[in-house]
């Protein structure tokens, strides 16, 4: 086996420390692309998710903003404001009362914008989902989803897999076709036979007479002195009894 030790070979072969230099080759100076190749690269590499997060699912993902899994290296730059961010995770459970908020939060995001769904909670309602009164079922009845995260919670590398995922995602999209194949917004499309329902809690139970007089039950129970009126019904109902 002979060694080449030409100076030239191994300059082509290994990364020269020295500044390059210009050529006059046409495979080196002129980039051929498209502009969605472009257009989708530049998006990709730039996501700014929104800090938002409503349960422990958002302590995985504060911890992906660390130093020890440094998210920035994928162009993450996380944003507090919806108008500067296009990408939201929704880190934990939404229930009924934070819904209008979430909606909110996803319109006030200008195009194009994303959504992870993370944990179980967020995709299926997960452990509050037979039980509890107020979690919502899923957050795609709400806002569209692009990649769902299962898990109770994911780890930061799960996290960093769906990035991966909804990067290949964009990189694959469309100028001209994205009216076409753009997700419609579920919760002004849904129609629904709800009727409103008279109020309630009016104040009105306060000034009910089981408040305002207590039930003789009690007053005998607590040494209270009894009403006439009470005594009067007493002495009533125990003639009928005896006929």
């Amino acid at each position: 086996m002979v060694l080449n030790t030409n100076l030239e070979d191994k300059e082509r072969i290994l990364n020269p420390i020295g500044r390059p230099t210009v050529t006059q080759d046409l495979s080196e100076n002129v980039i051929l692309t498209t502009v969605d190749d472009l257009y989708n690269w530049v998006r990709l590499s730039s996501l700014w998710p929104l800090l938002f997060g409503t349960a422990c699912c958002f302590i995985e993902f504060a911890a992906l903003i660390g130093s020890r899994f440094d998210f920035d290296r994928f162009g993450l730059i996380p944003r507090s404001s919806p108008r500067q961010a296009d990408l939201i995770i929704t880190a934990g459970t939404i229930t009924m009362k934070m819904a209008p908020q979430l909606v909110r939060l996803y319109e006030q995001m200008p195009e194009p914008k994303y959504v992870i769904a993370m944990g179980a909670c967020t995709i299926t309602g997960g452990m509050f989902s037979v039980d509890s009164p107020s979690a919502v079922r899923g957050v795609d009845k709400l806002i569209p989803v692009d990649v769902y995260l299962p898990g109770c919670p994911p780890r930061p590398e799960a996290i960093i897999d769906a990035i991966i995922k909804l990067r290949k995602k964009i990189a694959n999209e469309s100028m001209q076709e994205r009216n076409i194949i753009k997700q419609s917004h579920r919760y002004y499309s849904t129609t629904h036979n709800m009727k409103p329902a008279e109020l309630i809690h009016n104040g009105k139970y306060l000034q009910a007479e089981t408040r305002i007089t207590p039930p003789k039950e009690l007053v005998e129970a607590i040494g209270m002195p009894v009403p006439p009126a009470l005594l009067a019904e007493k002495a009533q109902k125990e003639e009928r009894r005896l006929g």
